[in-house]
């Protein structure tokens, strides 16, 4: 049964990962053939994915054959007298032609190697902007968190915090919202807290990050600190806290006598219980009931709380809620677009500095699978998406050979010199460019099932 479970998470998680990839993919190439035959360029190839040796599908349509590869590490547009992975050098032997890539300025060859990337930027831009439309925004500010936090992971614990500290600011700057917490955390250097009236400093460890990947850690370091309040049970639901007899909306102020006021202090308590039992005292309906559950080897009862809205009903935070019309929509997936870009940066030059032990966490596809959700959730699905997209931009603009980034580069040293590179050299740093990026991606890949993110 768990085995089916699982297999069944895999593959929507799997199947998700791939549309995904596969959404991103076309217009990234799309970018490169629209504006290639806008400057008339022959494109002989226009492909999601990768086929050596064999396609798993293909129609030729005027000069240009489209088609599916079998091997889903990428897709390419083939277009006529362009150094690329083909290394066509047969081609390249032969006189230049009107239609050719190489025929073209500079200036146009320039637009076609960064337009792909500008199709990228674009639609994380688009997909940010529905997803405000659609779902809207929901966040909770930190100042209505009224009973501080609940540190979930023991680095933060040995960094000095300490539940029911309340965040002040984080690298000198202050957090508007409790969502910011966790993501400023990790490519930060320092937190003001407030404790008992007074607030405090701490700096935080280099390589936090590297700590938190050999860990295997994959929750969020903070969360809000609440009341054990219970939230609905599933039908299907098995667990102890729910044979033994507790009700969505009950609030548990005790176990075996011992009063406790949040969450994080019943954990413990019930966790001395390993295999055994516990008296719950609980308030219902104004009225105290004491329930017998039963715990398990981890010393747990499987008890779940309330949603974001519950919490917000009993007064534990409040959640401002802001919808978008279709036009304001655009300008809010613009910034919302560049703030995730700037944080994908930040993250960047945390694997650029050894220090930071951020290298350790740089996965492949498994790692991209696993964000995410085991059941389909088009907002989730939309939200990662448009994040990669932002991510495949920045990546492709890395000034690598066999990259955009290295056409680019290349284009631009034309541009500036007056002199074309010599089509020789193109060719061996492209070759260059592609050891580079497949030792990357077995790196990556082989870190996800070896390594410390494994």
């Amino acid at each position: 049964m768990l085995l089916a479970i699982n297999l069944a998470d895999f593959g929507i998680k799997a199947g998700q990962l791939l549309l995904s990839l596969s959404i991103l993919i076309i217009f990234h190439e799309f970018g490169h053939f629209i504006t290639a035959r806008w400057f008339k360029c022959r494109v002989e190839k226009f492909y999601l994915f990768f086929d050596p040796w064999f396609s798993l599908f293909k129609k030729k349509v005027g000069e240009t054959e489209y088609g599916i590869g079998w091997l889903p590490l990428g897709g390419y547009v083939k277009i006529s007298g362009m150094i690329d992975e083909s290394m066509d050098k047969e081609a390249m032997k032969l006189p230049p032609q009107p239609w050719e890539f190489r025929s073209k300025p500079a200036w146009q060859r320039l637009i076609i190697m960064i337009a792909g990337v500008t199709v990228n930027i674009l639609l994380a831009f688009i997909i940010y902007a529905m997803i405000l439309f659609v779902w809207g925004e929901q966040k909770i500010p930190l100042s209505s968190v009224k009973n501080g936090i609940w540190i979930t992971d023991t680095l933060m614990y040995e960094a000095g915090l300490r539940n029911g500290d309340k965040i002040i600011s984080i690298n000198d700057k202050p957090v508007d919202y409790f969502e910011n917490i966790n993501k400023n955390i990790i490519t930060s250097k320092s937190i003001v807290y407030e404790r008992n009236g007074v607030q405090q400093k701490i700096i935080l460890r280099k390589d936090l990050v590297g700590q938190l990947i050999e860990s295997k850690r994959r929750r969020r370091l903070i969360e809000v600190r609440v009341p054990a309040l219970i939230g609905k049970f599933d039908k299907k639901d098995t667990s102890y806290a729910k044979q033994s007899g507790l009700k969505e909306g009950d609030k548990i102020i005790a176990v075996d006598s011992v009063p406790f006021q949040f969450f994080d202090e019943m954990i413990p308590l019930v966790a001395q219980k390993k295999n055994s039992q516990v008296v719950l005292t609980v308030e219902r309906n104004g009225e105290l009931v004491n329930l017998v559950s039963k715990t398990n080897a981890d010393g747990k009862i499987g008890l779940g709380g309330l949603d974001a809205e519950g919490y917000e009903k009993a007064g534990v935070f409040k959640i401002e809620n802001k919808s978008y019309g279709f036009f304001e929509s655009f300008p809010a997936g613009v910034r919302k677009s560049i703030n995730k870009l700037n944080d994908y940066i930040d993250q960047f030059k945390l694997i650029l500095n050894p220090e930071t032990g951020a290298y350790k966490g740089i996965g492949g596809f498994k790692s991209m699978g696993s964000i995410f959700s085991s059941v389909w959730d088009w907002e989730s699905f939309w939200n990662i998406t448009a994040f990669f997209s932002i991510i495949l931009a920045f990546m492709n603009l890395l000034p690598i050979p066999a990259l955009d980034g290295g056409h680019v580069l290349f284009t631009l040293i034309e541009m500036i010199t007056g002199r074309k590179p010599n089509e020789k050299f193109l060719e061996y740093a492209q070759v260059v460019g592609m050891v580079i990026l497949f030792s990357l991606l077995i790196y990556a890949n082989g870190n996800d099932f070896f390594g410390w993110n494994k």
